[in-house]
């Protein structure tokens, strides 16, 4: 029988609390409308909505299986995004995508592209990979090296071919002696992996993967197969356009002529094709004065990417504020968009500071042992108790149990 009159209660009242929470609880924990609505057709609440979200903020089983992760404040960009006056991939990110079906005779094959991008000057450079293997993988790498020479350093992702690349490059590191090492790689070369399940942390490479695929889609035809020369052929015309594209905005009534883009500094222009600026004959020209002249057009080309386009990669978009770090000895969830239903839970072993001193990275300890992950990715388990969970100590939840996600206590 509903109530005519409805109650009034004020809002901070210790029985207001009670019936705010109780309706919480009877709706499973679920939208704060769900709740308003139904506590407005009996009580009378000064700000209920305010009321009905603090009480959520201080329920317990919303702590932990409602868990959100806290990104620290942005960090600097490192130091492979600001190398001016290097060369061109001295510091890359490699990322592969496929597969696509190629035509060989009468059946179709999968083929997978390598790209490499500069993380300086945001160049790229593709490769043909025939398999996801390690050896593919370090085959594609040789020919990087061949025409764009040895990097300073590699940063990817966590994949096993790269894993596997890596570990033969430590190896060939250690051994200058071989002629595989010396034509691979040299001492100066270092891979750097992001930690799983972070791609924010590669998205300067990340996204030049979608730029070749545009590329590519709009250079093939619908439905045409390709065999694995005009693969590769349709694969250089689109790193050549992605190349081609500007760095930054360029006003039309702008001093400059034409913006600056990756092309000017592996070609000279846009376009690669180079117009004489000067009327003197070939007999006068020497060696050293075009090599001073092709230095001074490489300075100026820096120059030009340190006054226009260094200021638009260092403005902040998001993570603004200062969170509270995880420390060790923290429960957290592993997050992982892909399967909710299986968040892992871990405890917090060990902490990763950044160039800037915030805490980017974490050793987590799960029941599958020892891995590391992004604080982005870790949401803090607020366990005021240890009777909470009806556990003797909640590191039980970690080392034992089912380690089901959100819903289900392990």
């Amino acid at each position: 029988m509903s109530v005519l009159t409805p109650v009034i209660l004020p809002k901070d009242h210790y029985v207001t609390e009670l019936i705010v929470n109780y309706y919480h609880r009877k709706y499973q924990h679920c939208n704060t409308e769900t709740v308003v609505n139904e506590l407005r057709q009996r009580f009378i609440i000064a700000q209920l909505r305010p009321t009905v979200k603090k009480i959520a903020r201080r329920c317990q089983h919303c702590k932990v299986y409602r868990p959100q992760p806290q990104t620290p404040r942005m960090a600097p960009l490192p130091e492979a995004r600001l190398a001016m006056f290097t060369r061109p991939f001295s510091y890359v990110g490699l990322d592969l995508f496929g597969p696509l079906l190629v035509k060989v005779g009468r059946s179709s094959v999968k083929r997978w592209v390598s790209i490499f991008t500069c993380l300086t000057i945001r160049a790229v450079h593709v490769e043909v990979v025939h398999s996801l293997s390690t050896e593919s993988c370090i085959l594609s790498i040789r020919r990087f090296i061949g025409r764009r020479g040895a990097p300073i350093e590699i940063y990817s992702d966590n994949g096993t071919n790269f894993r596997g690349a890596d570990n033969i490059l430590q190896k060939q590191i250690q051994q200058l002696h071989s002629n595989m090492a010396s034509t691979f790689t040299d001492a100066r070369t270092k891979w750097v992996f992001i930690p799983p399940g972070t791609p924010h942390m590669g998205g300067s490479w990340e996204r030049m993967v979608r730029s070749v695929k545009t590329a590519l889609e709009a250079s093939v035809c619908a439905g045409r197969k390709l065999d694995d020369e005009a693969l590769y052929t349709l694969l250089v015309d689109a790193e050549g356009i992605v190349n081609s594209r500007p760095l930054t905005y360029l006003p039309l009534d702008s001093v400059e002529q034409e913006a600056i883009t990756p092309n000017h500094f592996l070609l000279g222009s846009s376009d690669g094709v180079k117009q004489r600026q000067d009327n003197a004959s070939d007999d006068a020209k020497t060696i050293g004065k075009s090599w001073n002249q092709i230095q001074g057009q490489l300075d100026v080309f820096w120059n030009r990417w340190v006054r226009e386009y260094l200021p638009s990669i260092t403005r902040r978009t998001k993570w603004f504020d200062d969170v509270k770090p995880v420390a060790v000895g923290d429960l957290v969830v592993i997050v992982n968009e892909a399967r909710r239903n299986g968040w892992t839970r871990g405890r917090v072993h060990e902490v990763i500071h950044g160039s800037d001193g915030r805490i980017r990275k974490a050793i987590v300890l799960t029941n599958k042992g020892l891995t590391r992950q992004s604080v982005a990715k870790l949401a803090v388990l607020d366990i005021k108790q240890r009777e909470t969970l009806g556990l003797s100590d909640p590191v039980a939840s970690v080392t034992g149990g089912r380690m089901l996600g959100t819903g289900h206590p392990a």
